[in-house]
């Protein structure tokens, strides 16, 4: 029976983490979700006055169905919150909302690393379709050309989460002191918001920490492979 050793000492911690990273985002928000606002102000509210606060006046606000499945489209110019967050009164909520307005600010603000990150969105979706293709096409036909290809684009993913990072932390340091700054929460509120948001970016720390593991193992597994002569 074959084991591959370098996916058990390599990318199985890594998924152990990020089952981890994901399992205390729910927790984190379960949690925060029972303490309610005591100016009472919503999900939806909270996106509004993180809107305002930075001169951002053309973007909507919808609700979403699911859990957790809030997000900011730029195509649409429009702030999906999910049920769990659109009129709630919570304090993750109004967390998770001023995030996703955060990521408006920083289309409306042209912030630099997420322009990047749109730009290489299609580049990094068709490369991690095509990466493990390539590389199996390569041992195949023992055309080392082809590894190389294929390597490169699913390091195209790990640059991916990496951008994505300073994306994240970002958003959610804008929703922070929006928060602050208007007053939505009261002060002895305002760690909830932050715990739910420093849970969340557990997750994409986990993500690249997955990505890049799984490509170390890729290419300590087929990068010294060579074309036969």
């Amino acid at each position: 029976m074959y084991i591959d050793s370098y996916y058990i000492i390599l990318v199985l911690p890594a998924i152990i983490f990020s089952m981890y990273a994901q399992s205390k985002v729910n927790s984190t928000f379960a949690k925060y979700s029972h303490q309610r606002t005591r100016r009472g102000v919503t999900g939806a509210q909270a996106a509004m006055a993180v809107l305002r606060l930075n001169g951002v006046a053309d973007v909507r606000i919808e609700r979403v169905s699911g859990s957790l499945t809030d997000h900011y489209d730029p195509k649409t110019n429009v702030i999906r919150l999910s049920d769990s967050v659109y009129d709630s009164t919570s304090v993750a909520a109004v967390g998770v909302a001023a995030h996703e307005a955060g990521h408006a600010v920083q289309y409306a603000y042209n912030y630099f690393p997420i322009r990047v990150r749109s730009v290489i969105i299609p580049i990094t979706q068709i490369g991690s379709q095509l990466a493990t293709p390539l590389i199996f096409m390569g041992i195949f036909f023992d055309a080392f050309h082809f590894v190389q290809l294929g390597l490169a684009a699913f390091f195209l993913a790990v640059v991916f989460q990496l951008v994505t990072l300073p994306v994240e932390f970002n958003a959610s340091n804008r929703a922070i002191d929006a928060i602050a700054e208007t007053q939505i929460l009261y002060e002895d509120e305002l760690p909830g918001a932050q715990k739910t948001l420093s849970a969340a970016a557990l997750t994409y720390v986990a993500a690249l920490m997955v990505a890049l593991m799984q490509f170390l193992r890729l290419l300590i597994r087929f990068g010294g492979r060579r074309d036969r002569d």
